[in-house]
């Protein structure tokens, strides 16, 4: 399976692995998955700590170059089609993260990792359910 981690997800798998359940964090340590992040979330991070939002250990940029050292992370990259993707689905939110999230999983065929009940309800993309 592919797996495209929600913000939310990266976090709390580094930081708060109990916060995961247990199918999703067997999901995880299975090396037959492939591990995906999206730039956005890279981008989130700093947005949210910049902003005194969310204290990470070492700093922003320090936790993400470990995160992404200590885990092999494909990198969902934003590309004009995930942005055209944004129009083929309605969130009942307008969290631009999640939109860019939501799209990437469609246009890369990846399954998003996420606690979001507004994304889990909306069924727009391939989910693995964390709650």
């Amino acid at each position: 399976m592919q797996l495209l981690l929600d913000t939310h997800i990266w976090l709390w798998s580094r930081d708060e692995p109990k916060r995961l359940n247990r199918r999703v964090t067997n999901a995880l340590e299975d090396s037959r998955n492939e591990l995906w992040i999206s730039p956005a979330s890279i981008w989130e991070i700093l947005h949210l700590s910049g902003r005194g939002r969310m204290k990470l250990k070492g700093g922003p940029n320090r936790w993400i170059s470990e995160a992404l050292a200590k885990v092999s992370y494909g990198e969902a990259t934003l590309t004009n089609e995930v942005a055209m993707e944004t129009l083929t689905f309605v969130l009942p939110h307008r969290d631009p993260i999640d939109i860019f999230l939501v799209a990437t999983a469609k246009v890369y065929d990846l399954t998003l990792v996420t606690s979001d009940t507004k994304i889990l309800a909306a069924k727009a993309c391939a989910v693995l359910a964390n709650g």
